[in-house]
């Protein structure tokens, strides 16, 4: 199937997954990975009318999306960080993306308050959780998570807008999706970032918000 068949196929599938959940699928948005995918599929997928982009390296996003120009061919695009994100490229993610969907710790949300007044930015952000608390995994533990969304809207004014997070490999995913949604409730934050090519109808069904799929739209990907 063409990259538009996938589009279509996959939207199609959101969308029979939020009305069997009672949800309306125009509150579902499909985050297209491009993270290591060659130009032209993604130039398919714009060309298809794809506008919503979720990005893994500042430095690659920044090739793909400034450096080719696409950035100014499409004015409507929107761009999502989804991979973590060190304080040494918050600068350039703050001139680049739309939207941060990985604020996991006090030193980065410092670092993203200062540089998004420096350039006059106020971007939408997600708090990434470690609902696995995994050693190995980036994201806040659940345990310390109201403190951590107090600290980054009230003393460094983040506009926190929902949760992230990545399940474990090993365990069901939509038994972190319903804890993700637990969490969000409780804080009152209304968006959820879950769900990738794998779970993204589980996901769905326990109210993501944003699902964030790769391989599911371009095909796999090629690291050689």
């Amino acid at each position: 199937m063409s990259i538009r068949d996938n589009l279509n196929e996959i939207t199609g599938r959101i969308a029979r997954s939020a009305e069997k959940a009672g949800r309306n699928p125009q509150d579902v948005r499909l985050v297209a990975v491009s993270k290591v995918q060659p130009e032209e599929r993604i130039i398919e997928a714009l060309e298809a009318g794809h506008r919503l982009y979720g990005e893994n390296r500042v430095q690659e996003a920044q090739m793909r999306w400034s450096e080719s120009g696409f950035r100014d061919q499409y004015p409507d695009l929107t761009l999502h960080l989804i991979g973590p994100l060190q304080t040494n490229k918050v600068k350039d993610a703050v001139s680049l993306f739309d939207v941060i969907e990985t604020v996991d710790r006090e030193k980065l949300a410092k670092t993203l308050a200062k540089e998004m007044e420096k350039q006059s930015r106020s971007l939408p952000c997600f708090i990434q959780v470690n609902t696995g608390e995994e050693e190995q995994k980036a994201g806040i533990l659940p345990s310390a998570l109201s403190e951590f969304y107090e600290f980054c809207v009230q003393e460094c004014g983040l506009n926190i807008i929902g949760l992230m997070c990545i399940p474990p490999v090993d365990d069901p995913p939509a038994l972190h999706f319903a804890f993700l949604k637990k969490l969000a409730d409780k804080l009152g934050l209304k968006e959820l970032s879950m769900g990738m090519s794998s779970d993204y109808e589980w996901a769905v069904a326990h109210g993501a918000s944003y699902v964030r799929v790769g391989t599911g739209v371009f095909g796999a990907r090629d690291y050689s």
